[in-house]
Order: structure tokens, then sequence, then C-alpha cells
């Protein structure tokens, strides 16, 4: 009779464990965050944005180069005296402009870095306002999974709400 009650206890434990966790594995999801990045409105304004900014710097370094070549082409045709005479201010020259150049790719990686933080995390926050609305109670990046059933998959939710935001 004890073993009775203890295996009546034990299947009624495992019953009660297993229809709690049941509901619960349904409310799994994953995103495509590679996928919601590229997709995204602002992040494709962004890279027109820093694609210009990029056009612009490479106009101006161009032309500092060209400036470099021209005083170069220039020290070419003085004698060997007016040349180490000159030679300071050649090399004040490259300098500038590897300084310049170096400047200029940190400001940008800065400022692209800065836009990719700012970005990913409006991608959290529409995850996690669209997971507590649905009662999702883990979302997966995709490319941590081996395996993922694409029913569980939000990607076209997340993008959704995005760029639907992102439009106001």
């Amino acid at each position: 009779m004890r073993k009775i009650a203890v295996s009546f206890l034990a299947i009624v434990f495992v019953l009660f464990f297993f229809i709690r966790i049941a509901p619960a594995a349904e409310k799994f999801a994953y995103v495509d965050l590679s996928r919601i990045f590229s997709e995204y409105g602002k992040t494709k304004d962004y890279d027109k944005t820093l694609g210009d900014k990029e056009g612009l710097y490479t106009a101006e370094r161009d032309k500092k180069v060209n400036e470099v070549k021209q005083f170069q082409d220039k020290m070419n045709l003085l004698s060997e005296k007016e040349k180490e005479a000159k030679k300071a201010d050649i090399e004040t020259k490259v300098k500038t402009l590897q300084d310049f150049d170096r400047q200029k790719h940190a400001d940008l990686r800065k400022e692209q870095d800065e836009k990719m933080k700012e970005i990913l995390k409006d991608i959290e926050e529409a995850t996690k306002k669209y997971s507590e609305k649905e009662g999702f109670i883990l979302v997966f990046n995709d490319r941590v999974l081996v395996y993922q059933n694409e029913s569980l998959d939000i990607t076209d939710k997340i993008l959704e709400i995005l760029n639907k935001e992102y439009k106001k």
C-alpha cells in the first residue's frame, strides 16, 4: 500500500512538472539577427550616410595626395642643395596627410560603432517589446542554434515593428 501511495505521488509530481513545462516550451522563439540588421530601414539609411561621408573623405584625401605629388614633382626639378632645404617641407606634408588619413579612419570607425550599437539597441528593444506582448520567455539568435523550427521564427514580426517605428 505504501509503495502504491509513493508511486502515485511520484506520478502526480511528474505530471505536474510536465504540465507546467509544456506550455513554456511553446514560448521559445528565434530571430535572424543579420537579416534584421540588413533589412532595417535605419541601417540602410545609415549605410548611405556613411558612404557619403566616406566619399567626401576620399575626395579630400585625393586632393591632399595630389598636392604632395605636385610638391614632390617640383622638388625633382630642384638641385640637390635646394632639395635638402625643402626636404623638411615634404616630410611635414606627408606627415600631415598620414595624420589626416588616420584621424578620418578613426572618426568613421567610431561613428560606425556608435550607429551599430544604436541599431542593435533598437533591435533588442523591439524584440523585448514583442516578446513580452506575445509571452515568449526566451528569444535566441538563429546563429547559435543547431536546429530551429521555422514556426518559431519571429524575424518578420521584429522587422515590421522596427521599420514601422523608424518611419515615424
